[in-house]
């Protein structure tokens, strides 16, 4: 009886092989809705980061905010992906899954070693946009109104550019 069972699972495994897909080696699993703990083991820039769970690598996109970009040199793109790097390089965090975006990365509320809501301490250390587009929030509302007041990080330039702004593409001037 054990033995068929055995002869089973092996028969499924190997069913399931030839049903993925080249290049799809491994599942996507699904992550949103799920609270886990995972080391941060890579920064992308104040946004972005990798985690690492279950030996698995997790890209983030850290939910309700918006960063500088790095790619084409947006003021304060590097202070930002260093300031997230302070919050969680290498820590063991709180992950708390909340969906996908288009590009498979898990949108997500990250905590610290500290209890500080990453996503939050961005705003707070003027890093960040509260990103009204998908959120509406009113704590983090609340925290770019703040950093915008005290003249916060990137809020110490008062004619920085949002970064959804930024992204846009740049149409020549007409005429010259």
């Amino acid at each position: 009886m054990r033995l068929g069972k055995v002869s089973v699972l092996v028969l499924l495994l190997t069913l399931q092989a030839c049903f993925i897909p080249p290049g799809e080696s491994k599942p996507l699993i699904n992550y949103n809705h799920l609270v886990f703990t995972a080391k941060v083991i890579r920064i992308m820039d104040g946004d972005t980061m990798e985690v690492l769970y279950q030996r698995q690598p997790i890209k983030i996109r850290l939910a309700h905010i918006d960063c500088p970009e790095k790619r084409g040199s947006q003021p304060f793109g590097n202070q930002a992906k260093k300031a997230l790097s302070d919050l969680c390089f290498g820590q063991m965090v709180s992950v708390q899954g909340q969906k996908y975006d288009r590009y498979k990365r898990l949108i997500a509320i990250i905590i610290n070693n500290n209890k500080q809501v990453v996503n939050q301490e961005m705003i707070r250390l003027g890093m960040a946009w509260h990103y009204k587009k998908y959120s509406s929030d009113p704590l983090y509302a609340q925290l770019e109104i703040t950093a915008r007041k005290n003249k916060v990080g990137l809020w110490q330039d008062s004619s920085a550019v949002a970064p959804w702004e930024w992204r846009k593409p740049k149409t020549p001037l007409l005429g010259k």
